[in-house]
């Protein structure tokens, strides 16, 4: 018997499940299918980062695409961290931010916690106590943005697993 067969009973087998090496292959393109939302959320994007730090929007970008699981957005992020000179240890950090916050700023570290509620809304909204230190560290119109930036990155993610874009087939 094959591992993806399961016996059925002494005489026939059946699929137990079907593996695809490609499961994207079955999935829409978002880009060719919805080309008008699609470049609304690349506008979106370019619109939420303006006047952030190039380095924090990678590593709040990071900092989702690790809570939402997305090997795709996560790939790219990092991939974009390093090429503008983001450290190593930094991100493979930014999973545990919260038990090494010596490695991030301040500023990060709010920016970070304002990623985790705001990405994991559903648990708890956004606590007052995230929400002000955020406030402390960022003027009105950089708060707005982060959280922009941090709504879009949640979409992107979104896009990418639902329609199981494969980590490293980015075409940037």
């Amino acid at each position: 018997m094959t591992t993806t067969e399961s016996k059925t009973n002494d005489r026939t087998t059946t699929p137990a499940t079907t593996v695809r090496p490609n499961p994207a292959a079955d999935r829409i393109d978002f880009a060719k299918r919805a080309p008008k939302v699609f470049r609304a959320v690349i506008g979106l994007d370019a619109a939420a980062r303006e006047g952030l730090d190039p380095a924090l929007v990678e590593l709040v970008q990071i900092r989702a695409s690790h809570l939402n699981r997305c090997a795709y957005c996560l790939h790219m992020h990092t991939t974009d961290a390093r090429k503008a000179g983001e450290s190593e240890d930094r991100l493979h950090l930014v999973a545990v931010w919260q038990e090494a916050e010596h490695f991030f700023t301040d500023r990060e570290q709010a920016a970070l916690a304002l990623t985790d509620a705001v990405t994991r809304i559903g648990d708890a909204g956004v606590p007052d106590e995230v929400y002000g230190r955020a406030a402390a560290h960022f003027d009105e119109e950089e708060l707005a943005h982060l959280l922009a930036l941090i709504l879009t990155i949640n979409t992107w993610n979104r896009i990418a697993l639902a329609t199981a874009k494969r980590a490293g087939t980015d075409e940037r």
